[in-house]
């Protein structure tokens, strides 16, 4: 079994893939994680990893292939990544939605704390975290369809679709549990 996980920041992708591999005792891969170490590599943040990928696709291919093979040599893992599930097709495929205000509220209570990821840069608030992860999606959009002709907001591309902006983690977790285990 493979459950790809994608979705917007702050949906709490990391969040419920984590609590998936220790409740289903899967291994767990982060394609954010791997291109917000690239980011740090070159000493720059995502957001300029992912400007640089509207023209050149180097960093995007890296990671795009990753998951290719990954999904193409192992099985029984968690993945989240904006395109896991176009790169491993037979995935289960969850996209995890949220209200953007609420996704810049978790983002910047998390970074506040130092507690988010390196490669973001320390937010002065939420409406400055909102107006970045906004800007965010709309750079990843453009650049997807760029390259690859498809669409991040496109709920036909997945086997479930959650909302976590009222939910909780577990909560949120339980319910692809459930789906998954009705499609077997």
């Amino acid at each position: 079994m493979i459950i790809a996980l994608s979705g917007a920041p702050g949906a709490g992708k990391s969040t419920v893939k984590n609590l998936l591999a220790e409740r289903l005792g899967l291994t767990a891969y982060s394609m954010g994680d791997l291109r917000g170490k690239m980011a740090l590599e070159q000493g720059i943040t995502i957001d300029e990893l992912n400007a640089r990928g509207m023209d050149d696709i180097t960093s995007d291919r890296a990671v795009d292939e990753f998951q290719a093979t990954l999904g193409a040599t192992e099985d029984n893992f968690i993945i989240d990544g904006w395109l896991s599930w176009h790169f491993i097709p037979h995935a289960f495929k969850v996209q995890l939605t949220v209200d953007p205000t609420i996704a810049a509220e978790r983002i910047f209570a998390a970074r506040s704390k130092e507690h988010g990821r390196n490669d973001e840069p320390l937010y002065t608030s939420a409406v400055e975290t909102q107006h970045i992860l906004t800007e965010r999606v709309a750079q990843n959009e453009a650049r997807y369809q760029k390259w690859y002709g498809i669409s991040l907001q496109n709920s036909k591309n997945f086997d479930l679709v959650i909302d976590t902006t009222h939910q909780n983690a577990a909560e949120v977790t339980a319910a692809i549990i459930a789906a998954v285990s009705q499609k077997s």
